[in-house]
């Protein structure tokens, strides 16, 4: 066996000096080589970072509008739930102002009634003797009549123009015994039906149970008008030539497609209206 060495193979002188600039060399390869690969994913890991970045930045853009979506819709809340608290407390003050004032009425009422009561107790302590017993019993019964007949009309409800509204037909009787007014009762059923009372024609359009509500056309002296949506015991006024002060209609019963209620005019020295009915 023989060995080659690199004198033989280069033609060149072989040494130790020339063996280190070899090894020289292939460790500059292989520093290169580590560099282009590290510089290759260096711009990799950049470009992945690059595009992170953009997405976040997307992210952090839609989270903003969003934000700003967000506050938009608050300040509309608080808006609303600020005008309904300004509601509600003029309700409320509303509320207790009726409240006042219906208990005022109450008292004043109560304090009618106890001095009317010991005014006919002292009437019949005075006169109450063995003659005039009977006679007595009479009075008694009529002032006892009177008095039930004025508690009952405190309690009715009075309309915008101070008139007693009666809720049903034993306060429309009342009323009638006041004589200050005309009242007419009729009953009204059938959707689109009419019906003449007094001097005027009225004809039901609709009704609404759950509410206690009706709609109704009323003509009066050739006029038509419209009244929709209104409730129970609640006065409709309007104006009929002839008379001094504006007629009154209240509907005291809702059905369905029924109403029933009265019509009530200022006296007249001759009557001029009377129920009819009418198609």
């Amino acid at each position: 066996m023989f060995t080659l060495d690199e004198s033989t193979t280069t033609g060149q002188p072989s040494g130790p000096g020339t063996g280190r600039l070899w090894l020289a060399i292939a460790a500059l390869g292989l520093v290169a080589v580590v560099a282009v690969v590290s510089g290759y994913q260096a711009s990799g890991r950049s470009q992945a970072l690059t595009t992170q970045v953009k997405a976040l930045n997307q992210t952090v853009e839609l989270m903003n509008r969003r934000m700003a979506q967000t506050d938009e819709s608050y300040a509309q809340m608080q808006g609303q739930l600020s005008a309904i608290s300004d509601r509600l407390k003029l309700s409320q003050g509303e509320i207790a102002s009726a409240r006042a004032q219906t208990k005022k009425i109450r008292a004043e009422q109560e304090a009618t009634l106890k001095q009317m009561t010991e005014s006919v107790n002292a009437e019949l302590a005075r006169k109450a003797d063995t003659e005039k017993v009977e006679e007595l019993s009479g009075h008694v019964s009529i002032v006892g009549k009177d008095l039930e007949d004025a508690k009952g009309q405190w309690q009715m409800a009075r309309g915008e123009l101070g008139t007693l509204i009666a809720r049903n037909h034993g306060e429309i009787e009342q009323l009638r015994r006041l004589g200050q007014r005309d009242y007419f009762e009729f009953d009204l059923t059938g959707k689109g039906k009419r019906t003449r009372v007094g001097n005027i024609v009225i004809e039901l359009r609709g009704t609404n149970i759950k509410k206690h509500q009706f709609s109704i056309a009323l003509w009066a002296d050739d006029l038509r008008y419209e009244k929709k949506n209104r409730a129970a015991n609640e006065p409709i006024y309007f104006n009929v030539k002839g008379t001094r002060a504006p007629c009154e209609l209240v509907i005291n019963e809702v059905g369905k497609n029924r109403i029933s209620g009265y019509v009530s005019s200022p006296k007249t020295t001759e009557t001029s209206v009377a129920k009819t009915s009418g198609s």
